[in-house]
């Protein structure tokens, strides 16, 4: 490619009046992730609007311990919770392996759909949670500050937590390989809480469930790249290019430059402009945008992105300007590459 490709975390999402719209349409955010035909919709939004390098399926991450029989729910101003969240080794046991094409078969509906829609005018990147970060939405019951009962159980029971990794790395594994199925062309893991650990526990419990998703998904979907992102773990980086992947996501705390020498070119890299820059204005954000093309430097292997997923009041011209400006400005760093 003689540019930088460019797609954005959470690009479908509530600062498009579009989405807002058909949201308003399917009642609430669950029934818009349920129907296949509206997930689809909002999809390709923001390939229509922007011309995105990339579409990424419209879900959740949390469809998975849902199907597992914790019953997801939605908090108005509070997020999302369960209704039978996990606090006994009795409960972690009787966890079943959802069947993606039984329990989750909305989801690789909306697949399909959005691939037949798409009809090749862009790759389609399907996605999941890491088990760490299911793990914590599963133990705590909800979204957290502090997630005391899910490292309560990092370091009283170790051997509980890692029985539930395992778990959840199968049904990771089973739910990203039916996406590929069902036409996704590449995948990325959401490690949102991995960097909430310790380096010790972000290695034996984050990275190393990753890992087992990795390493499965070779067995199950061998030719499909797999990006890997864990928020807050720049740290890590050269830990994780080892993990198999294709690619790693780096947020707004790591010097894209810095990535790249501890990669050593293992992977691509995908990022890192902080979501709120979007916020400074169009003239500002094309010199930004500037400025992380610079930070990761000529040649190949990089994908530009946010350093986390975009903020719900974002301004849409902000987002035209990142666009305009990936695609004015990288080309330069890529002559004869």
């Amino acid at each position: 490619m003689e540019r930088t490709p460019v797609w954005l975390m959470r690009q479908a999402g509530r600062y498009l009046a579009e989405y807002r719209a058909t949201r308003a349409k399917a009642g609430n955010f669950l029934a818009l992730c349920k129907t296949p035909e509206l997930a689809c919709e909002v999809t390709l939004q923001p390939i229509d609007r922007f011309g995105f390098d990339a579409a990424i399926l419209f879900s959740d991450i949390l469809t998975v311990p849902d199907a597992m029989g914790l019953g997801l729910h939605f908090v108005d101003n509070e997020g999302p919770a369960f209704h039978r969240p996990l606090r006994s080794e009795a409960a972690i046991a009787a966890l079943p392996v959802p069947d993606p094409e039984t329990e989750l078969r909305y989801v690789m509906d909306a697949v399909r759909t959005i691939k037949t829609a798409l009809a090749g005018r862009v790759p389609l990147i399907g996605f999941a949670g890491s088990p760490w970060t299911l793990a914590t939405y599963m133990i705590e019951g909800s979204g957290s500050r502090d997630f005391v009962h899910a490292k309560r159980l990092r370091y009283e029971r170790p051997d509980l937590l890692k029985t539930l990794l395992d778990k959840l790395a199968e049904a990771v594994s089973l739910y990203l390989a039916a996406q590929v199925r069902a036409g996704a062309d590449a995948l990325m893991v959401f490690d949102t809480w991995g960097g909430t650990l310790d380096p010790q526990g972000f290695r034996g419990f984050s990275l190393a469930s990753m890992r087992q998703v990795v390493e499965r998904l070779r067995q199950l979907a061998p030719s499909v790249p797999v990006i890997l992102f864990s928020k807050g773990a720049a740290a890590h980086l050269g830990e994780m290019a080892g993990a198999g992947c294709a690619a790693l996501g780096v947020d707004w705390t790591a010097s894209l430059a810095d990535a790249r020498r501890a990669v050593g070119g293992r992977v691509a890299l995908q990022g890192n402009l902080d979501p709120a820059a979007l916020f400074a204005g169009p003239e500002a954000v094309r010199g930004l945008v500037a400025e992380v093309l610079a930070d990761y430097g000529s040649g190949p292997g990089h994908v530009f992105n946010l350093g986390h997923g975009i903020l719900q009041h974002t301004p849409t011209e902000s987002v035209a300007a990142l666009v305009e400006a990936v695609r004015d400005l990288s080309p330069a760093y890529h002559r004869g590459s």
